[in-house]
């Protein structure tokens, strides 16, 4: 298990690695895990039930194994309906999550999800599709550790980064600003090499990194070329 002060301890002068398990080697997971744990920050876990989002994925048996074999903290992503949000936020704190987000579209059982995660003693964060306002996370942002903002299109990989991703990062900074709070504002999707720089300069503190990371053929120089971006 990560340390109590693992949000405190994430890095405030550079960009924080989180890394989505989505584009590892889901047959040589194990493998994969060991690969890049020197290099990352954060183990990002998509969760998607085939409703809310497109994709079905991952589950809490898998996030189980992983804490096992791992001391990063992991950040499990629920794309689900509302209707299981509450069961499912329950299976993956069972499972040792360290990061539980939820996202804002979640409206009607919202309240009732982060008091859930705040009950069991884990963070809590939530996060926006690319189509919803902005502001609509300011109800919120007493209350989370992270706000993450998709960049494309919700539980589809492949695609490019929305023309409106920076604009939106920069009215996501304002807000945490206003709220006086630590909150870490992240970008999640079409993760690019192009693009890193231009999520970076607009005040993304992370970037859920899939074949940017799993793909590169050395993964060392990929993280000092991503660390090195300044704002």
């Amino acid at each position: 298990m990560p340390k109590a002060s693992w949000l405190a301890d994430l890095p405030t002068d550079r960009l924080i690695a989180e890394y989505s398990m989505w584009s590892a080697d889901l047959i040589r997971m194990a493998d994969d895990l060991k690969r890049i744990e020197a290099h990352a920050d954060i183990l990002h876990i998509d969760v998607a039930d085939g409703h809310f989002a497109p994709a079905l994925l991952f589950f809490p048996d898998m996030v189980a194994r992983m804490r096992a074999e791992t001391a990063l903290p992991i950040h499990v992503h629920l794309m689900v309906a509302d209707a299981v949000l509450l069961e499912q936020i329950a299976q993956f704190a069972d499972a040792a999550a360290d990061l539980i987000s939820i996202h804002v579209e979640n409206a009607a059982v919202a309240d009732e999800a982060l008091d859930l995660v705040a009950a069991r003693g884990i963070a809590s964060g939530v996060v926006l599709r690319v189509e919803t306002p902005v502001e609509r996370a300011g109800a919120y942002l007493d209350r989370v550790s992270f706000l993450t903002l998709l960049g494309t299109a919700i539980g589809v990989k492949g695609q490019g980064l929305d023309p409106t991703a920076t604009d939106r990062l920069q009215q996501a900074e304002k807000l945490i600003a206003a709220s006086g709070r630590r909150i870490v504002l992240a970008a999640d999707g079409g993760i690019r090499e192009h693009t890193v720089p231009l999520l970076r300069r607009a005040g993304a503190e992370t970037v859920v990194m899939g074949s940017l990371a799993f793909g590169a053929e050395d993964l060392a120089q990929r993280m000092r070329w991503l660390h090195g971006l300044g704002r």
